[in-house]
């Protein structure tokens, strides 16, 4: 995630940066730092903006990994996201199929998200960005 996406998403939010901090349970200055690009944003950090926006937005622009990723019945068994029927959240959840083969990295497997469709259709924030593959349902 770069700092103008993390922008758009505390808009999208509709936080201030206080408040953001606060949900985070990162300081102010941390906020500052991540939207004026001085620090890279910590895979947790924004793992938990992805969290923050898929309960804020609408359900229906919800999807499911195996839908976008068109999983093969095989590949799906043995996904923990498709164990737990979390496609809509497969970005919280280690150990996926993501791609055709696991990853427990944290970075591995969020720099894979970030270009996935799933998180594309968590919010309209990512359509500002030019969100193109896995364009929201309606």
């Amino acid at each position: 995630m770069d700092n103008e996406q993390f922008i758009l998403l505390r808009k999208a939010l509709k936080k201030t940066q206080t408040a953001l901090a606060d949900l985070l349970g990162v300081s102010v200055k941390a906020v500052h730092s991540y939207e004026q690009g001085w620090r890279k944003i910590p895979a947790h950090v924004e793992r938990q903006m992805y969290f923050l926006i898929s309960r804020k937005e609408k359900k229906g622009r919800k999807k499911a990994c195996w839908a976008v990723s068109n999983c093969p019945p095989k590949v799906k068994r043995s996904c923990p996201a498709w164990e737990f029927q979390s496609g809509d959240m497969c970005w919280m959840i280690h150990g996926t199929q993501c791609q055709g083969h696991s990853s427990h990295d944290s970075k591995d497997v969020l720099g894979r998200c970030r270009e996935c469709g799933v998180i594309k259709s968590l919010s309209p924030a990512f359509d500002d960005k030019g969100a193109g593959e896995g364009e929201p349902s309606k």
